[in-house]
């Protein structure tokens, strides 16, 4: 198993982002579905799906934005971050084969308490699909 980078609190500057990308395919969704009970026919129904709103299968929201967590577990601030809170717009739906960048940026540091506020967004070919804010407690040097 690889090592989450880390970036402790007192390295931490506002500006600094980390991002990854995830390609969703049918399988990831299906998984996700079996792991939630999240089985709404409108993720994991083809055919049902094709007569929603949106036309075809949508990847689950909180699938999407469980990368922010993802970003901010392993990138930024990285091992050892403790999630406190998540806001969530959706915006756009995401579909099966769209690739996902999930990005964060760091808009504000509270270092006596260990507090990071981040920026949140992902995005589908440039365009946001959601965008939020998170706050987290940092790993720190001083424990």
């Amino acid at each position: 198993m690889s090592e989450a980078a880390r970036v402790f609190i007192e390295d931490m500057r506002e500006g600094m982002r980390a991002a990854l990308e995830k390609t969703f395919t049918e399988d990831d969704v299906l998984a996700f579905a079996a792991l939630t009970g999240d089985n709404n026919p409108a993720h994991v129904d083809a055919d049902f799906a094709a007569s929603s709103v949106f036309g075809r299968q949508v990847v689950h929201g909180m699938f999407t934005a469980s990368l922010i967590s993802a970003v901010l577990g392993t990138k930024l601030p990285g091992g050892g971050a403790i999630y406190v809170s998540q806001t969530i717009q959706f915006r756009k739906p995401v579909f099966i084969g769209d690739t996902v960048r999930a990005e964060v940026e760091i808009s504000a540091i509270d270092a006596r308490r260990k507090r990071v506020t981040l920026a949140t967004r992902c995005l589908v070919a440039g365009r946001p699909v959601l965008r939020g804010e998170a706050v987290v407690i940092a790993p720190s040097r001083e424990g």
